[in-house]
């Protein structure tokens, strides 16, 4: 099991992660339409490409295939906080701790950069809420993002303390 930073050149990479996990993981929150604007809005490839020029970091775990990725963005360098746009493991592969893997090499790497804290929005109504207070996140607030096409994100902002 390894975890690798990637490029520009393995955008697809993601991408295919995205395709693989997002109808799994929102199948029971979201419409099929909505999963599937959302996906083609964030995961097209110009704009994953553009995202790792820009300075997001993307990794990805694998074993003797891809099994899931985290992307991040020290969005806030002056403040001192990381933020995780994504993290998301194959549906066969979750409850491994490959997440918490995902994490903690993010954990490690903020500490590095002298960061104070880690935060992410997640859907309110997603059962990844639960993993993230496990492994030490709080909920700090709410937040209602209008996507267009009518969607909205229903999120949780939440933060862990480094």
């Amino acid at each position: 099991m390894e975890i690798v930073k990637v490029g520009e050149d393995d955008a697809k990479r993601i991408q295919d992660l995205a395709y693989l996990t997002w109808p799994d993981t929102f199948k029971e929150i979201l419409t099929q339409d909505q999963i599937k604007y959302m996906l083609e809005w964030m995961y097209n490839l110009p704009r994953l490409k553009e995202q790792i020029v820009s300075g997001n970091e993307f990794y990805i775990i694998r074993g003797d295939k891809d099994l899931g990725f985290i992307g991040i963005e020290f969005d806030h360098p002056e403040s001192g906080v990381v933020k995780i746009h994504k993290l998301y493991v194959l549906p066969d592969q979750q409850g491994k701790g490959l997440g918490i893997k995902l994490f903690e090499h993010i954990r490690v790497r903020s500490i590095e950069e002298g960061m104070k804290s880690i935060q992410l929005n997640v859907n309110r109504f997603n059962k990844a809420v639960d993993f993230y207070h496990h492994i030490g996140f709080n909920t700090i607030k709410e937040e209602d993002i209008d996507i267009g096409q009518g969607y909205l994100m229903e999120d949780y902002v939440m933060e862990y303390q480094l």
